[in-house]
């Protein structure tokens, strides 16, 4: 169906990784000449915005708030998880509710290979030796070529990180709740499963989401279970591995090192001994930043106007949630 027209989007200022709302407007401006793009700044101007909005792009958004935007049809999130969302309310309402999962695939995954290949070829101890101004040569830990590489969580990010992982001449390995879905890896397997893959595994990488079943997911049994010279790249959340087991396996060279964008407990205090450890790299929750975050939200909430009926409760809707 066409464009909706003479509606109204209100896109609320919630940043994404520092990136002010106001470059996601600006971009809907442009790509939506037919609506009217309000951009409110002050809690007054939002309340009258959404009043009468057809659809809300945001981060954040109440029950109330649901419950006095009696024109809304949509409401789409600028974050890939939407448990903060009182999404019952959205239902009740009629509300369609969409995420903005997948907008972080390209991103995190150019994180994830580049920490693989900053292991592998030593860049750390290259820099070392920059500032030093030492002229000494050294050897590289390893190739990535014929190592195999493991990715828990295949959903678009993991499912991006295998991906490009195809053209390094690695074995992958997916872990998935459903395994029989496939996915972008010579072999899938179940949660399950994970303990069984592990002893072949030279490089994990965690990319699920948190829940009752991933908590500590990696824990002392399974860091145990990898290979006393594999990597562990953490860009999911930090409570999938226990931390105390995590440093003991790395004071005790169980492990080779570890990357580590997130972290438990987050942010990490200053005076925790990760910080001290050598082959760790930590980084402050930013492998989901990315300059283009915004365009690829948009991409998703205008894929989504074009198909928003008319009336009726709105279905089918690419990343619908509610």
């Amino acid at each position: 169906m066409s464009r909706m027209t003479e509606a109204k989007l209100v896109v609320l200022d919630d940043d994404a990784h520092g990136i002010p709302a106001a470059e996601y407007a600006a971009i809907l401006e442009d790509q939506l000449p037919e609506w009217e793009i309000i951009h409110p700044r002050s809690p007054a101007d939002r309340t009258a915005a959404i009043a009468d909005a057809t659809v809300v792009a945001g981060k954040y958004f109440t029950a109330a708030e649901v419950a006095a935007a009696d024109s809304l049809r949509l409401f789409s999130a600028n974050t890939a998880g939407v448990d903060h969302l009182p999404l019952d309310a959205f239902a009740d309402a009629g509300v369609a509710v969409t995420s903005a999962s997948g907008v972080h695939g390209p991103n995190i995954a150019e994180y994830v290979i580049g920490y693989i290949l900053s292991f592998m070829r030593r860049h750390d101890e290259g820099r070392r030796r920059q500032e030093a101004r030492t002229w000494r040569r050294y050897q590289a830990f390893g190739e990535l070529a014929g190592s195999t590489v493991t990715v828990v969580g295949l959903g678009a990010i993991g499912e991006a990180i295998c991906e490009r992982l195809a053209g390094f001449d690695v074995e992958r390995i997916g872990v998935r709740h459903t395994p029989e879905r496939g996915g972008p890896a010579e072999r899938v397997v179940g949660y399950p499963d994970l303990m069984s893959v592990l002893p072949m595994t030279d490089v994990l990488v965690l990319a699920c989401p948190l829940t009752s079943q991933t908590e500590q997911l990696i824990d002392a049994a399974a860091l145990a279970a990898l290979p006393t010279d594999a990597i562990v790249i953490n860009i999911g959340r930090g409570r999938l591995i226990d931390t105390e087991a995590l440093v003991a396996a790395l004071q005790a060279n169980q492990l080779h090192g570890a990357a580590l964008d997130v972290t438990d407990p987050e942010p990490l205090p200053s005076d925790h001994v990760l910080w001290s450890l050598p082959r760790v790299v930590i980084t402050p929750h930013v492998a989901g930043h990315t300059p283009r975050y915004f365009d690829r939200c948009a991409e998703i909430l205008i894929e989504n106007i074009d198909t928003l009926p008319d009336s009726g409760v709105p279905s089918g809707l690419r990343n619908q949630v509610v």
